[in-house]
């Protein structure tokens, strides 16, 4: 019972890959477009590595859809943002900017003005004279 309830997990990775999955497109300046944009996407399944360097069958569909966008004259940045809106932001190295980002960029100089503030008036307790008046 077992097996057959966890087959549908195993027919997925015996689908045969997308087409553009390893397959690069015939136009050398859109392949180029393509692997530069397939560098700054991060396979979901390995984490750690670009789409363009994993082996994952989810990687291999990011490269297709990406391949295929870019034969059919989509923007990079619009491939990308379709990407980030259908698999969340994880999916893109470079950082968005937003307004839920803001305390992660301010949180190192709120702690170097932390540090300043308790520096100094450890400094100044120290520099005052022992003796009285």
């Amino acid at each position: 019972m077992a097996l057959l309830a966890a087959q549908p997990l195993f027919a997925q990775d015996q689908l045969p890959p997308a087409p553009y999955a390893y397959k690069q497109l015939e136009d050398p300046a859109q392949e180029a477009k393509a692997q530069r944009l397939m560098e700054t996407l991060r396979c979901l399944k390995c984490q750690s590595q670009a789409i363009s360097d994993s082996d994952a069958p989810m990687a291999g569909d990011m490269r297709h859809q990406v391949r295929t966008r870019i034969k059919a004259g989509e923007d990079p940045e619009a491939i990308r943002a379709w990407l980030v809106e259908r698999y969340g932001d994880y999916v893109s190295y470079a950082p968005q900017n937003k307004p839920i980002m803001w305390p992660l960029f301010a949180a190192p100089l709120v702690i170097l003005l932390l540090a300043a503030v308790l520096l100094r008036g450890r400094f100044r307790k120290s520099i005052k004279p022992e003796g009285g008046e």
